[in-house]
């Protein structure tokens, strides 16, 4: 593994373990903070990285996709996400985390996006223009 991408890595844990129990992230938020505002994907390579004791010493549960969304699915470990989440106290509906209860700092900024469709471009699209479509 290259210097440079274990350096990120160890950052990513590093951010992981500074997320308060009962709270949640998403890989966007991390990639951010580590300055790399496109990282997301990069910020779950290095969480599917982990393997052994060193696994349990980072809350990987914690985080989530754009939204509060559960990435992993009915996976064995998208399960034990979901067992860990509501053992922290964690609100669940569907397959997405309660953010307005459960968001770490700034996490209110993804749930507004994920609130509002969005154009091919990012930008916010109206109804009306996609009915144009």
């Amino acid at each position: 593994m290259p210097a440079t991408t274990n350096g990120f890595f160890e950052a990513v844990y590093e951010v992981v373990r500074s997320v308060p129990r009962g709270r949640v992230v998403t890989y966007g938020q991390i990639a951010r903070l580590l300055g790399q505002p496109r990282g997301a994907r990069a910020v779950g390579w290095a969480l599917r990285a982990l393997h052994g004791p060193r696994s349990r010493r980072v809350p990987w549960h914690r985080v989530l996709g754009h939204g509060g969304r559960l990435s992993m699915g009915a996976s064995p470990s998208g399960l034990e996400q979901r067992r860990r989440l509501a053992a922290e106290g964690v609100r669940l509906v569907g397959q997405r985390v309660d953010f307005a209860r459960h968001a770490f700092i700034g996490a209110q900024d993804d749930s507004a996006r994920a609130a509002r469709p969005q154009s091919r471009s990012g930008t916010p699209s109206s109804s009306r223009a996609r009915r144009r479509s």
